[in-house]
């Protein structure tokens, strides 16, 4: 699982979406890992105007859910940080009970993830234990649709305008040389997701890594997110990972309630 530019606008600002739009958009860039931010970051990584964004920002700070850095650099402020507290303090016990129980059985590192828009977003990550390597992943990370497991178990289940629409908008930007890059094939894939009930990121999104999937229904059956199991391609087979798919599909089940 690796980070993506493609779901965060990069390289291009626009007046597009309402005010409220774009200052989530703001707040949420100047959130992301690595920060405090620079105002050129933030203004590309949101796709709001220079002017928009500082004055977005000037209000922010105002209202404590932004600080201002003596670098110029911006934060989180104490209000956003007070939402995050409360935001975790919200989240049942059992979801990190099942997320543990799934990384016992399966010995490797687990994801959960959201969907949003034209991505997931990584919520929680539990490492393997015992295991000789770290993924790229982070809590907070987005994430393409196309190249990831959990992403793959999302398209899967949503309607079919969507997905085109979602494709259309985002394109099927190739990660590494095992992406599919063509909507003839992503398809014939999401069939294959439907019927075994799992997906499949056979190093598509990172080199070496390789992932299975599933996603979580919510209350009318449309998926909210996914849950999936990463390893390492060269330590453990695409026939062992997908050993680990019943384990993973009552993961899923059993989060589905709690999400």
């Amino acid at each position: 699982m690796d980070e993506t530019a493609a779901g965060r606008r990069t390289g291009r600002t626009s007046a597009a979406g309402s005010a409220l739009e774009k200052s989530l958009r703001v707040l949420e860039a100047v959130a992301a890992p690595g920060g405090p931010h620079r105002l050129a970051d933030v203004t590309a990584a949101a796709a709001v105007p220079r002017s928009s964004t500082f004055r977005i920002l000037a209000s922010l700070i105002d209202q404590g859910f932004v600080r201002q850095e003596a670098d110029s650099r911006y934060g989180a402020g104490p209000r956003l940080r007070g939402l995050s507290a409360l935001v975790g303090a919200g989240e049942p016990a059992s979801i990190g009970r099942i997320l543990g129980e799934l990384r016992h059985a399966t010995g490797q590192t687990v994801h959960l993830a959201l969907h949003s828009g034209e991505t997931v977003t990584c919520i929680r990550k539990l490492e393997s234990d015992g295991q000789p390597f770290r993924t790229a992943s982070r809590v907070g990370m987005r994430m393409p649709l196309h190249t990831t497991a959990i992403g793959k178990s999302v398209l899967a289940h949503l309607p079919g305008d969507e997905v085109r629409e979602l494709i259309g908008a985002t394109g099927l930007p190739r990660r590494t040389p095992r992406t599919l890059t063509t909507e003839r094939a992503l398809h014939a894939q999401l069939a294959a997701v439907r019927a075994r009930g799992f997906a499949l990121d056979d190093e598509e999104n990172e080199p070496t890594i390789r992932c299975i999937g599933a996603a979580i229904p919510g209350p009318t059956g449309r998926p909210v997110g996914g849950v999936s199991v990463t390893t390492v391609a060269f330590l453990v087979s695409r026939e062992e990972i997908e050993a680990y798919a019943p384990a993973l599909r009552a993961a899923a089940a059993a989060l589905a309630p709690l999400l």
